[in-house]
């Protein structure tokens, strides 16, 4: 899919570039960046443990009996269950793989028939306005069938006697079906149906539906890691499930052997953790049409620029179809797809390498992006455990690799990600969207979002609880229409301490001075987990943040906080400057650049930043241009300049400003 002019391989004048290397400069998220050090294990089971409130036992005791009733032990059973689905039905709902219920059992041909298409943005085939969804209107995904080893919910009505309708609507008739299946996995390589759970890996292993060994082998690794680890929590429709922690269980991992599945040798190419599932699927680089080329640009970074960001993408596609165009070299290009199934990765670019995926040429120079295969509007076509759980792993070990600090002015959503210039604002993408659990991911980094400080640390950490916190979207499936009620980690702003009071306006996305709204996909008035901002007021269970130039208000009640306190680095004008201006990429002055390098303008957005607001501060980076027209990479050139610049939490997206307009202080004063 090509975009505009503007978006030309081969415009010297389309959006750009990044920055130079952060300097020492870490604020308070310095602290949680350094738990990333910490094994998966050590950081998850508390947290896990804190979201456990109280609920229905139902589903608990439907666990017990199917148990039971097939010989499975129950720790296997809630563990398998776990990483497939958080114990969660999602309301009988479909995932992106078609799997049902809290056993995830799959009907891909019933599921990829509602499949969801919608458009979150506009396209260029640089990536430097915003990704369109990314399947394009002739690839519309069609109703699919899958190999015998993943339609589960088929095997399941044949063993346990019950009906498919009900598999996918009964959470409990979902369980005894899970159930049905591991022992049939079991009997299938020919072991007892044990009462030891050490005795079930290969089992676990066969559930996964993997083609590989690898993989298997990561989704068992997974499951028995939950098992030993413990997991308790009160599932979106108010189940609360609990699996105590045995970390004595050691399970046999020669049963593997037995499965029979092909062991995939690890490219040389691939640059992932060992802990997880991946495969070369290389992007293609090629010249093509009147000196065009695509779909990525050489690089060799982080020598030549270094990485700072990890842009969180979903596919709003299938994984076939992603793979499909992905080869395609007139599109656009990321680093890695994972899998919904399994959490299986695809890799696409060396890391040195510069895809065009996050919409903003600067931040696409210093970033690697991760796709997750799943649809924005569709929030019950949900992501898997073992997805979150990879796709951790992988954000973790890039982090470290490139010193990356897990928060979220580093960690971004594609949401997240500023316009360059101010007509690029409308066409921003708003993926992966306020369905996407920032709070549990984190907390699968290592990296929990938790309160620091008391009411005066003068910072704010949005995070609602994401199961119970269920405010109203619209445009999912149609327009003006609520979407299912749903989880979200994102929370509403306000002009005042009202529930009834205006939405904030985003003069950005709407210059003509019109309201934000519920939709899905307008972020004018929206802050996401994990985002830190500086409070600006409280009253009573609200709370007042800066953002976007004005005072903002979202509920925060005592007793049940959507936000938590910290403290840290902020950012004001400098005294005596009524405002500030705003800017979507940080380059360098005029000055920096070479002959031959057409110089890029420093152009700042509608915004401005007044005196007496103040914003988080996330990091320090000098002026930074890639200049990238040309197939053969020797014709690149980085340009760096004296200006340096700060990024900031400035609304749903970040953006920088120019030290010299700002002054930093701590948030407490």
């Amino acid at each position: 899919m090509r975009g505009s002019a503007q978006d030309s391989a081969h415009d010297p004048n389309r959006p750009e570039p990044g920055p130079t290397r952060r300097t020492a400069l870490r604020t308070a998220g310095a602290a949680a960046s350094a738990a990333f050090l910490l094994p998966l294990a050590a950081q998850a089971p508390a947290a896990l443990a804190d979201e456990s409130r109280s609920g229905s036992d139902a589903l608990q005791r439907a666990f017990a009996a199917a148990a039971k009733e097939y010989g499975v032990p129950l720790s296997v059973l809630l563990g398998v269950s776990y990483l497939q689905s958080r114990w969660d039905g999602h309301g009988g709902a479909p995932s992106v793989t078609g799997g049902y219920g809290p056993m995830h059992l799959t009907d891909a041909t019933a599921a990829l028939a509602r499949t969801p298409h919608h458009s979150h943005g506009s396209e260029d085939a640089r990536g430097d306005l915003a990704r369109a969804r990314l399947v394009p209107d002739t690839e519309v995904p069609q109703p699919r069938q899958l190999p015998a080893r993943l339609r589960t919910l088929e095997r399941a009505a044949e063993l346990s006697g019950l009906s498919a309708e009900s598999l996918r609507a009964d959470e409990a008739a979902n369980v005894r079906g899970g159930a049905a299946l591991l022992a049939a996995e079991q009997q299938k390589l020919g072991l007892p149906l044990s009462e030891d759970p050490a005795d079930w890996y290969g089992a676990v292993a066969a559930y996964s539906g993997s083609d590989n060994a690898t993989a298997a082998a990561v989704f068992a690794d997974d499951v028995f890691e939950v098992i030993r680890d413990g997991a308790a929590r009160t599932t979106g429709s108010g189940e609360a499930v609990s699996l105590p922690a045995a970390p004595e269980v050691s399970p046999d991992t020669r049963q593997l052997r037995t499965l029979g599945l092909p062991s995939v040798a690890r490219d040389p190419n691939i640059d992932a953790p060992k802990g997880v599932s991946c495969e070369w699927f290389p992007a293609p680089y090629e010249q093509f049409g009147d000196n065009d080329y695509g779909n990525h640009d050489l690089g060799n970074r982080p020598e030549s620029q270094t990485i700072d960001y990890i842009v969180i993408h979903d596919t709003e596609g299938t994984w076939d179809v992603c793979l499909k165009l992905i080869k395609d070299p007139t599109y656009v290009s990321w680093q890695y797809t994972l899998r919904s199934a399994d959490g299986h990765i695809a890799q696409h670019l060396a890391l040195k390498d510069v895809g065009w995926h996050a919409g903003n040429w600067y931040v696409n120079a210093k970033s690697i992006g991760v796709e997750h295969e799943g649809f924005l509007t569709a929030p019950d076509a949900w992501y898997t455990e073992a997805m979150y759980r990879a796709s951790a792993r992988l954000v973790r070990y890039l982090a470290r690799k490139y010193d990356i600090p897990l928060d979220r002015q580093h960690i971004l959503g594609h949401d997240n990600v500023p316009g360059t210039t101010t007509p690029n604002i409308k066409g921003m993408h708003t993926d992966p969207g306020p369905y996407w659990d920032w709070a549990h991911y984190f907390t699968l980094l290592g990296a929990p979002f938790r309160t620091t400080t008391g009411p005066s640390g003068g910072l704010v950490t949005i995070r609602p609880d994401y199961d119970t916190h269920q405010p109203v979207y619209t445009d999912c499936d149609t327009a003006g229409q609520p979407c299912a009620p749903h989880g979200s980690g994102a929370v509403r702003l306000h002009t005042a301490p009202s529930a009834d009071a205006p939405l904030i306006k985003d003069i950005g996305l709407r210059p003509d001075g019109a309201d934000s709204t519920t939709g899905v996909n307008d972020t004018g008035a929206r802050a996401s987990t994990g985002q830190r901002f500086a409070v600006a007021e409280r009253q009573g269970d609200w709370t007042a943040i800066w953002y976007l130039g004005q005072k903002a208000w979202f509920e925060n009640p005592k007793g049940r906080p959507t936000a938590v306190n910290g403290r840290g680095l902020v950012i004001t004008p400098k005294d005596g400057a009524a405002d500030v201006p705003v800017y979507g990429r940080a380059y360098p002055e005029k000055e920096a650049y070479p002959e031959g390098v057409p110089v890029q303008a420093v152009s700042p957005l509608p915004y401005k930043l007044l005196a007496g607001q103040r914003y988080a501060l996330g990091l320090k980076t000098q002026g930074e241009y890639l200049w990238a027209t040309t197939f053969d990479p020797a014709g690149h050139k980085v340009v760096r300049g004296q200006d340096t610049y700060y990024q900031i939490q400035f609304g749903h997206r970040v953006a920088f400003v120019r030290a010299a307009d700002v002054r930093i202080e701590r948030s407490d004063r």
